[in-house]
């Protein structure tokens, strides 16, 4: 074999061997890429709006959030759980969103809620608020938006039925006793309270009441009424210490007679002499009035006024051509008496039967 044929035979060896090297790389490479492609997953992050697109070979969603420097707080809304495998054959689309603090005075206490909800209304029915039908909201509106430390209160408004029994005041009926004095009183019934029961509606918000309304009401029991009586007897005592009872009194004028000639035109023997004019005999105590104003029979007492001393008892039983209006005649015993006397002034009560 010639140098030159041998030569020419090792360098086709050398370049079969290089062939054969890159065909084998090329087809290693290509077993990679392949595998490289049959494990890829693609990912579409959408965190708070802002969208990440991946293609990664990790198997969980936890994974891709790790590697794409996505942490996850206590509060954040995730669509996927973080141990979802991630799928090869469709798109994994992954929301997160984001919490954010939300001031609420709520049950006499101001907290800080964490929420990933929209509106106010929805995140306000999360632990620990919890909403309730009927409460109300005031900072904010129901339906308005959540926003980074919005300040809101909520008041609990409750409704509740309620009985309550309440008193209805008896009448005191005052009625005249003619046989009692005046500033006597008996009370000859008692009275009794009535009771009602009234059924309500009441709203009460953080527990106070704030209005109510009347439902229904019945009465229980009725009240009886009270009667009292008083006296319309005015009663006196005199200077002597007697106490009477008396219908009217009157100041008067008062002189006196006796039964002698001077005052009567009439003397011992004569016919009606020492007879009043209702036919009693005169004696002490016998007393002439004018009938228009002191009817004959009434049953007196006669004070005196200032230093006159008292007449005292007396009955009205005679009359007197002079014996007019307010003019009453005292009998006494003598003419001395009479002439003593003269014309005093005094008070006659007219007492009664």
């Amino acid at each position: 074999m010639s140098p030159l044929l041998g030569k020419s035979i090792r360098r086709y060896i050398s370049l079969k061997a290089l062939a054969v090297m890159i065909v084998a790389f090329i087809v290693s490479m290509s077993a990679v890429v392949g595998t490289c492609l049959y494990l890829s997953k693609d990912v579409v992050i959408n965190a708070d709006g802002d969208v990440i697109v991946v293609r990664t070979m990790k198997s969980t969603v936890g994974e891709i959030l790790n590697q794409s420097g996505l942490e996850i707080g206590e509060h954040d809304y995730i669509s996927l759980p973080l141990e979802t495998k991630l799928q090869k054959k469709n798109t994994n689309i992954i929301n997160i969103k984001r919490a954010v603090p939300l001031i609420v005075e709520v049950d006499g206490k101001k907290i800080t809620l964490m929420t990933v909800k929209d509106t106010v209304g929805e995140a306000l029915k999360e632990e620990p608020v919890n909403l309730r039908i009927g409460d109300r909201i005031e900072g904010a509106n129901y339906s308005q938006k959540v926003k980074e430390n919005l300040e809101v209160k909520v008041i609990r408004v409750k409704h509740k039925v309620v009985t309550e029994e309440e008193t209805i005041p008896y009448e005191v009926i005052e009625r005249e006793n003619g046989n009692m004095e005046i500033g006597e009183q008996r009370v000859v019934q008692e009275g009794t309270e009535g009771k009602i029961e009234k059924v309500y509606v009441v709203k009460y918000e953080d527990g106070k009441e704030v209005y109510r309304q009347l439902m229904y009401e019945a009465v229980v029991s009725e009240p009886s009424e009270k009667i009292v009586e008083y006296g319309t007897v005015a009663s006196y005592v005199s200077s002597r210490g007697d106490r009477f009872r008396y219908s009217k009194v009157l100041e008067m004028r008062a002189t006196a007679y006796t039964a002698s000639y001077e005052c009567t035109g009439k003397r011992p023997g004569d016919p009606g002499f020492g007879i009043t004019y209702t036919g009693i005999p005169v004696r002490p105590g016998i007393v002439a009035v004018d009938p228009n104003v002191i009817p004959l029979g009434s049953r007196l007492y006669i004070e005196g006024i200032g230093d006159t001393p008292d007449y005292g008892y007396a009955l009205a039983a005679d009359i007197g051509s002079a014996v007019k209006g307010d003019i009453i005649d005292l009998y006494k015993e003598s003419t001395e008496e009479v002439k003593k006397w003269g014309v005093r002034k005094v008070r006659v009560y007219i007492l009664r039967d």
